[in-house]
């Protein structure tokens, strides 16, 4: 595995990661490295974890857009029996 120093951490910064250690009861290694993968999406694998990409848009439709959006795609759903022969 591979180190990094890191310089000139803000004493905000600074106080800011041993607290969220102390909180979780981590090293400060650990709570670090934490940070990283989280800010750079990685997941436990090290693959982008792309399961929250689109959390800012679940909930945001009302039932008439909801409506309006089933209304617009119903003829995908008919099936054109010409197509197939």
């Amino acid at each position: 595995m591979k180190s990094i120093t890191i310089h000139g951490l803000s004493e905000e910064l600074d106080e800011m990661i041993r607290k969220k250690a102390e909180r979780q009861n981590t090293s400060l290694n650990k709570t670090i490295k934490a940070l990283l993968e989280e800010a750079l999406g990685l997941n436990k694998k090290g693959r982008p974890d792309r399961s929250k990409d689109f959390d800012d848009l679940f909930g945001i439709w009302t039932k008439q857009d909801a409506e309006e959006f089933k209304n617009a795609i119903a003829q995908f759903e008919e099936i054109d029996q010409q197509d197939w022969k």
